[in-house]
């Protein structure tokens, strides 16, 4: 672990410790102690930031899917043209509750990718979720369901078009369709 990452997890520990003693906790001791342990394990192989120093809403770069995927060519793509070389996720509320994920930028068609960049998996609802699952392997089973649905990344696409309002709502929606649908899983021969 590079020496920024370690400086940001003394500081995260520092500032835990005083809200603590101050009676200012933004969760509960499990969940960050288990927070803490997840980004330093998460550094050694995502590029992770917090957002607003908060070890409860997290920007993960996903610098790589399927190298045979057609989202693959298109990350090189966006690479050339706009020198971005990753899609950014936002994951929020993690890790005893379902994390909300959403796709930041670059805008992405398919993949289970919905309007405002929230993402369409059964894993990331209350009937799917585990707390078991580590960080990294919500991460990997994001990037396969990219791959799996097909995601294209909408070079046409408008800044702004992603929203984390747009997303919430479309999210709830979603899941308000599937728990009274059920969730489809495709075939296998689908990818």
């Amino acid at each position: 672990m590079d020496s920024q990452h370690f400086a940001t997890l003394e500081r995260l520990r520092q500032t835990q410790r005083q809200d603590y003693l101050r009676g200012a906790v933004s969760g509960s001791v499990q969940a960050t102690d288990r927070l803490m342990k997840e980004l330093r394990d998460i550094y050694r192989v995502y590029s992770v930031e917090l957002v607003n120093d908060s070890l409860y809403e997290w920007n993960v770069r996903l610098l790589s899917v399927d190298p045979d995927s057609p989202l693959h060519s298109d990350l090189q793509l966006l690479k050339d043209k706009d020198g971005r070389d990753h899609i950014l996720l936002n994951l929020e509320s993690f890790p005893f509750e379902p994390p909300f994920v959403r796709v930041v930028h670059p805008v992405i068609q398919g993949g289970y990718v919905l309007v405002g960049g929230a993402i369409c998996m059964e894993l990331l609802t209350r009937q799917g979720w585990s707390s078991a699952y580590t960080m990294e392997a919500l991460i990997l089973q994001i990037a396969a369901t990219l791959v799996k649905g097909k995601a294209r990344i909408q070079f046409s696409a408008t800044k702004g078009q992603y929203s984390l309002a747009r997303a919430q709502q479309s999210f709830k929606s979603l899941v308000q369709i599937h728990e009274k649908n059920g969730w489809f899983t495709p075939p296998k021969e689908d990818g």
